[in-house]
């Protein structure tokens, strides 16, 4: 299965950016429609965003909708989610995900990366 590292977490204030990558290994990154899902201490993880394996479309949650973006460049097997006016509710550990199916389920999910903690400060 395809291995998953993010990098790009922190500690930022309301208001602020942040940009989150997340890395894959081996040949078959193109195959994947990938995910965003967070998760904050106490609740269940939920959904952020997807993108397909084109890179053509997306989706979002409706409570980062407008505010994260989420790309894909197959060339260089990477994800990416560009965070803008972030509010201390985004608070969490981030997750990148390899999927085999576009939607906003974790039900068809074939790998996850380990993490990085995004902390929204007011």
């Amino acid at each position: 299965q395809v291995q998953l590292v993010e990098s790009g977490g922190g500690l930022v204030q309301t208001g602020g950016s942040l940009r989150l990558s997340c890395a894959a290994s081996g040949r078959t990154f193109s195959s994947y429609v990938m995910d965003w899902f967070r998760q904050a201490p106490g609740k269940e993880r939920e959904f952020v965003a997807a993108i397909d394996r084109s890179g053509r479309m997306r989706t979002y949650s409706d409570s980062v909708k407008g505010r994260f973006t989420i790309s894909r460049d197959n060339a260089k097997n990477t994800v990416s989610l560009q965070m803008n006016n972030l509010k201390p509710e985004d608070t969490a550990i981030y997750y990148c995900a390899a999927d085999t199916s576009f939607g906003s389920s974790w039900s068809g999910v074939a790998s996850w990366g380990q993490g990085t903690q995004v902390t929204v400060s007011s």
